[in-house]
């Protein structure tokens, strides 16, 4: 203890926590300007880690928030976290994915591909930083911290919706392998004939009921790091029988040539080419999962959480190449918004009844597995936004399987009324998607960059371009959806 001033040495390996005092200024929604200020300091990386303090400089010490340094009480490891990533990533955004393709082209359509997971990972990492900084147990946590409580009610609700949305279309293609749709036979239709079991929303409601709600009653994410492992399996089985087929009919001949680049032959063309990279960008949104797998991460840390992005993002790249090539090589011009939905015919090969079958229900299971994964989040989020005021909902069992049966119930009703997987691919991908995938966390990014947290030149350039190429997509989105709407109905 220095009797002069009144303080005691830190240890090197000890930690330094945060305790705030509120003046007469208070600032809820984040760290006040008069209360806390990020120092530019010229300490590298390096020397602050894990929260142990160079003490080679006894004059500056950064402030180092609790969440940074302290261990955390989850038992969940690398391996499931990017089970958990990759489940809320990898649903069904991959079925449109052949769509995509045959609009665009193969070249642009791998490269939007690449460019997509890559400033996912990006803003990934961004989200995992600031939402350190800010002691974030939640997306909408960190939003409010940078943005203000408005811009935290709206993210939620763009939670909300992408969420629900996105349960919805899993609902929807269900439907359309196991009952048909009016192009295609269903896998029951295919078995056992037309009869009561292959109706429609009945058979939607029994999945829901026997399948979906015991999962979705779970009340940790970390629970479901199992039924996330078999989801990605099941995943790479579609993926690689997809690829094999595709490799087998190419080698004998048997494929046409594919498209390069997009046709601008067609005013419907355009049309599909403006609407369809917001379908893109559906495919990567998993932001809304990050905090609570960090949460539940054990011994976390920012560079562990940047470890899970970065496997993840490599893991759904080759899965998404891999599907979006090899579906529009087989089916081409006749690829279907629900690529599921074209294998219900002969491919041509030896056992394609049974291909056929693996195929879709295989990948039933798996849309069945990651379901729940997209509800947790959406539960938390329902239950942040309506009872914010009400404790912690893992510590109110009611409240949650009330939450649970109520969200069940409103998704089931969604995919009764919503034709396609295409309708709600394009609204959601330009409003919601880019919202919580893009925009959010290059502003945050940029937000704490003006109270004074290092942004490297890259860092910087990475958060302006994601933030302006959301922007223009969102834009062009829902004005390319507009105008398609109005073209129909006129």
């Amino acid at each position: 203890m220095d009797s002069k001033n009144g303080y005691t040495a830190i240890p090197k390996n000890g930690f330094v926590e945060l305790q705030l005092h509120h003046t007469n200024n208070h600032n809820h929604d984040g760290f006040s300007d008069d209360h806390l200020e990020f120092k530019n300091t010229s300490k590298s990386d390096q020397e602050i880690e894990n929260g142990h303090i160079n003490d080679n400089d006894d004059d500056i010490l950064p402030f180092i928030v609790e969440n940074s340094v302290k261990k955390s009480n989850g038992s969940g490891g690398i391996s499931g976290a990017v089970f958990n990533l990759a489940t809320s990533i990898i649903g069904a955004g991959i079925m449109a994915l052949p769509a995509t393709m045959k609009v665009l082209g193969v070249i642009p359509g791998l490269i939007l591909i690449f460019l997509m997971g890559f400033l996912s990972e990006v803003s990934v990492e961004l989200l995992v930083r600031f939402s350190v900084l800010a002691k974030a147990e939640s997306y909408g946590d960190v939003v409010q911290n940078a943005l203000g409580a408005p811009a935290r009610i709206f993210s939620e609700i763009c939670i909300i919706i992408n969420n629900a949305g996105v349960l919805v279309v899993y609902l929807i293609i269900m439907g359309d392998v196991m009952s048909g749709s009016f192009h295609h036979e269903g896998v029951f239709d295919q078995w056992l004939g037309h009869g009561f079991w292959d109706h429609r929303k009945l058979l939607i409601l029994f999945i829901v009921v026997v399948f979906l709600a015991p999962l979705c009653f779970l009340e940790k994410i970390d629970s479901l790091s199992l039924t996330s492992a078999a989801s990605v399996a099941l995943a790479v089985v579609f993926v690689v029988v997809c690829v094999v087929i595709a490799l087998i009919k190419l080698v004998e001949g048997r494929i046409e040539t594919p498209r390069m680049t997009p046709d601008f032959g067609s005013k419907k063309a355009i049309l599909d080419l403006l609407v369809v990279i917001p379908i893109m960008t559906n495919a990567y949104v998993c932001h809304f999962n990050v905090q609570p797998i960090y949460n539940e991460l054990e011994d976390r840390s920012p560079q562990k959480m940047n470890q899970v992005g970065r496997i993840t993002t490599v893991l759904c790249i080759v899965i998404y190449a891999s599907t979006a090539v090899s579906g529009y090589l087989l089916f081409g011009n006749d690829t279907e918004s629900d690529i599921l939905t074209n294998f219900d015919k002969d491919l041509g090969i030896r056992f394609s009844s049974i291909l056929n079958y693996i195929v879709r229900v295989g990948y039933i299971f798996h849309l069945i597995l990651v379901f729940p994964v997209i509800h947790f989040s959406l539960r938390q989020t329902v239950d942040a936004l309506v009872f914010k005021d009400s404790g912690p909902l893992l510590e109110n069992r009611k409240r949650s399987l009330a939450l649970t049966v109520v969200l069940l119930a409103l998704i089931y009703l969604g995919s009764t009324m919503i034709p396609s997987i295409w309708v709600a691919f394009k609204f959601t991908g330009a409003t919601t998607a880019v919202s919580l995938g893009f925009i959010f966390p290059s502003l945050i990014a940029l937000k704490f960059k003006q109270r004074g947290e290092i942004l490297n030149n890259k860092e910087n350039i990475l958060a302006w371009l994601m933030l302006i190429l959301a922007i223009t997509v969102g834009v062009v989105g829902v004005i390319g959806n507009i105008y398609s709407i109005n073209s129909k109905s006129g």
